[in-house]
């Protein structure tokens, strides 16, 4: 199947509250151009120097979202235009990102990685540090960030009740935090193998590379 066929089949079993990320690391500028011809406006991206050549060589309606681990020292490079960060996953990293936006004179949304797999390769904060984090003073004196929401996600396994289980766990700890930030919106969890059961545990975004442009290069 084509990208074309691909995007349309997919945004078919998507509810129109969810918005679709595609993931568009290590595919080439054409993949994203023939995304972009069918509609599609919101790519992830996972590496800032790769990002960073595709916003310089494609149109800048386009919204640009960092979807993978972000070192603080890659930061300037996008705050120009990255549109959304999905992985903040540190007190630091929300510091640089909020110094640098300073720097463009922007609110950089932002949302904050939470560790739900049952694997130690994953990052993000757990429950008890998000609840430190979101409490903080400093953290409350950033200006140029604006915290969405919360990104996670599963372990990868083919046990789906465990991937149903950990996104299920993520949404709830999204409601307890919507009930004191209302500025909490978007709930980023699923990719291709898993979004049909992260759409139903509640996901409003999810990220969707091999289903759409094939399997990675």
């Amino acid at each position: 199947m084509s990208i074309k066929e691909n995007l349309l089949a997919i945004k078919d079993t998507i509810p129109e509250s969810v918005t679709l990320v595609a993931v568009s690391k290590t595919k080439p500028i054409s993949y994203l151009q023939e995304a972009y011809d069918q509609g599609q406006r919101v790519f992830g991206e996972n590496r800032v120097q790769e990002m960073t050549e595709k916003w310089e060589n494609l149109p800048k309606d386009i919204k640009w979202h960092m979807i993978g681990h972000l070192q603080r020292n890659k930061v300037k490079y996008m705050a120009e235009y990255v549109s959304l960060v999905h992985g903040v996953d540190s007190p630091r990293l929300l510091a640089e990102i909020n110094k640098q936006a300073k720097k463009h004179n922007r609110i950089i949304p932002c949302l904050l990685q939470v560790h739900i797999a049952e694997e130690d390769t994953k990052f993000g904060f757990n429950e008890e540090e998000l609840f430190d984090l979101v409490d903080n003073e400093e953290f409350k004196a950033f200006e140029n960030v604006k915290i969405e929401g919360l990104m996670g996600m599963a372990t990868f396994t083919d046990n789906m009740e465990q991937v149903r289980r950990e996104f299920s766990s993520l949404k709830s700890l999204f409601v307890k935090l919507q009930s004191t930030y209302s500025d909490f919106t978007t709930l980023s969890m699923g990719m291709s193998g898993d979004y049909k059961i992260a759409i139903e545990e509640g996901s409003t975004m999810v990220r969707i590379g091999s289903s759409i442009f094939g399997s990675r290069n």
